[in-house]
This record gives structure tokens, C-alpha cells and sequence, in this order.
């Protein structure tokens, strides 16, 4: 099966290099997404928006010989949910890692300040704890120094959700920095309107902090080929 990778804020499209390795040798075909603004040349730079990177989305699952699993990291859950809204007939499952789908009319990932038209990375203090605990301070400083800024329109991007068909789409959540049980029960209790409607959702637990794509790749590839 052909697994589109999307990353979280911040994150090129090699964030995904050693779990589409592990991915490729497990049988499937890892296809990391080059987000406008986040790596990729077109729709590059301050000027990228959240339309540019559902297109880029998009454009990975339609090329896809058969219908993919697509993965969302972190904010990218709402990439990777914006994707079966606008495919549900082309998209097998949705695998969602340490976040959830924003719903219709809220912002995709306005959570830090913006400066000069962009997002930065904000540091370590808002993701200290469980979040990070797996990284050591060599790897911070990689993140740290590859970490490349969100365009303003993606962060403060509006999510248009207009198919209900979305719901039906099979969702799996990976869950690092928190377990299973808290998932369900954020979802029961009202926090994620959107999985609360989702009519297939399953779990799997991952004990990593919030980027297991780049402390478990090996681990998290397992858990993708199982969903796939």
C-alpha cells in the first residue's frame, strides 16, 4: 500500500526519511509530502497557505495507484482529515500521531506568536515533559536548527470541512505522549467533535515523546504497516 507522511509544523518532508525506509522495507510505498512553505519549492517562503498545502496533500493521495493510507503528524492531523474530507472515496484510513482534526471554521495551528509573516519554533519550554522527554540535547538542537518557520496563512489557516462522507473513513490514532485511554476519553468527552462523529476509530500506543517519526521510526513504520 502507498502511505502518505505528512509533518507537523516545523518539520520538513526528511523528518519522514528513516520511517519510509523502515516503511519500504516492511513492503509499502512511503510517499513524504513536501508541504508549500514547509520545503517545497512551489508556494514556497512567508507566502504559502493552508490551500497550497491541502493541494500538495492532495495531489500525493490522487497520484497514489490505489487508495493510500495518509498520515497526519501532530497539526497535520487536520492536513491529513482536510485530505478525507475533500477524498473520501480515495483515501483507505487515516493514521493520526499525537494530535487530532480541528473542526470546521477553527484555525489549523495558531498557537504561537507569528512575527514577520511567520511562525517560528518556539523552543523547548512549551514542550517540556512527556513531549520531549526522549529527546537528548543533541537531538533538540537538530530539531531546533532545521526547524523551518510556518507561513502565517497556514497557521492561521481556516478549516473547511464540507463532506460528511469523512466519517466514514477508518481512522487509527497513534498515541506517544499520551495513551490510548486519554484519547477516548478527550474524544467521549466532547474535545475532538470531529473523531467523536468518526464511525471507525482505532488505537495504538507508542511510547515515545510527541516526534516518534525521529526517536521510533523503526516502531512507528510497524505500527503504519499494521493499519495499512
Amino acid at each position: 500500500m502507498e502511505i502518505v507522511l505528512i509533518g507537523g509544523l516545523w518539520l520538513a518532508a526528511s523528518a519522514w526519511t528513516d520511517v519510509a525506509a523502515e516503511l519500504e522495507a516492511l513492503g509499502h510505498r512511503a510517499v513524504p509530502v513536501s508541504l508549500p512553505g514547509q520545503g517545497a519549492t512551489t508556494g514556497s517562503g512567508a507566502a504559502a497557505t493552508l490551500e497550497d498545502q491541502v493541494a500538495a496533500v492532495l495531489e500525493a493521495v490522487d497520484a497514489a495507484d490505489a487508495a493510500p493510507l495518509v498520515v497526519g503528524h501532530s497539526a497535520a492531523c487536520s492536513l491529513a482529515w482536510l485530505a478525507a474530507d475533500a477524498r473520501p472515496d480515495r483515501i483507505a484510513k487515516v493514521a493520526l500521531i499525537g494530535g487530532f482534526p480541528s473542526a470546521d471554521g477553527e484555525a489549523y495551528a495558531d498557537f504561537f506568536a507569528v512575527e514577520d509573516g511567520v511562525m517560528r519554533f518556539p523552543g523547548w519550554e512549551p514542550f517540556e515533559g512527556a513531549d520531549s522527554a526522549d529527546l537528548d540535547d543533541e537531538a533538540r538542537n537538530r530539531f531546533a536548527d532545521a526547524a523551518i518557520p510556518v507561513p502565517e496563512a497556514v497557521a492561521k489557516g481556516v478549516m473547511r470541512l464540507t463532506d460528511e462522507r469523512r466519517f466514514d473513513v477508518p481512522v487509527v490514532l497513534v498515541c506517544p505522549e499520551y495513551g490510548p485511554e486519554q484519547a477516548r476519553e478527550w474524544i467521549t468527552g466532547g474535545e475532538v467533535p470531529e473523531l467523536a462523529k468518526a464511525k471507525h476509530v482505532e488505537y495504538a500506543d507508542i511510547d515515545s515523546g510527541h516526534w516518534p517519526m525521529l526517536t521510533r521510526p523503526a516502531e512507528l513504520a510497524r505500527l503504519l504497516a499494521e493499519a495499512a
